[in-house]
């Protein structure tokens, strides 16, 4: 038994949070542990739009989204033999996180703080910073995103 066993992974399909998932990767396959990948459709985020606007169109388009940004995952842990499971969460970017890593009883959640920004993103700093607060499991942060030009990365 390694020190982790599930490793729970929120992904925002962004760039940079690629680099959040080879480490949670790397984690997984040193400690034999499985990855949990999640993208949370932030319903939240689309209470102010008219009624009339088809809700039905910016859901596809958003679930098309979370399962492009999970099969990153996917295919990043299958390379490195690590076990996956993926799921599209609905509702609060955070409260979703920390919900499903409590009840699924991960060991470790590991998020990107820099997401790239827009209504269906999520890991912008601020989430990563109110699951660190409100979950009872460790947290891992990932700086990702843009570095300045002449800093190592």
């Amino acid at each position: 038994m390694g020190l982790y066993d599930r490793i729970l992974v929120p992904t925002d399909g962004s760039e940079g949070v690629e680099r959040a998932i080879s480490h949670a990767v790397d984690l997984a396959e040193a400690h034999g542990a499985a990855i949990h990948a999640v993208y949370v459709v932030n319903t939240a985020g689309f209470t102010g739009l008219p009624m009339e606007s088809s809700w039905e169109g910016v859901e596809e388009m958003l679930h098309e989204d979370a399962e492009q940004a999970l099969t990153t995952v996917r295919e990043l842990a299958e390379q490195h033999g690590v076990p996956v499971e993926t799921h599209v969460l609905e509702g609060s970017p955070q409260r979703e996180i920390v919900r499903y890593a409590e009840e699924e009883g991960c060991d470790l959640v590991v998020m990107g703080t820099h997401g790239r920004g827009g209504i269906d993103r999520l890991l912008l700093g601020s989430v990563a910073e109110k699951v660190v607060r409100a979950s009872n499991v460790p947290v891992m942060t990932v700086r990702v995103g843009t570095e300045e030009p002449g800093q190592a990365t």
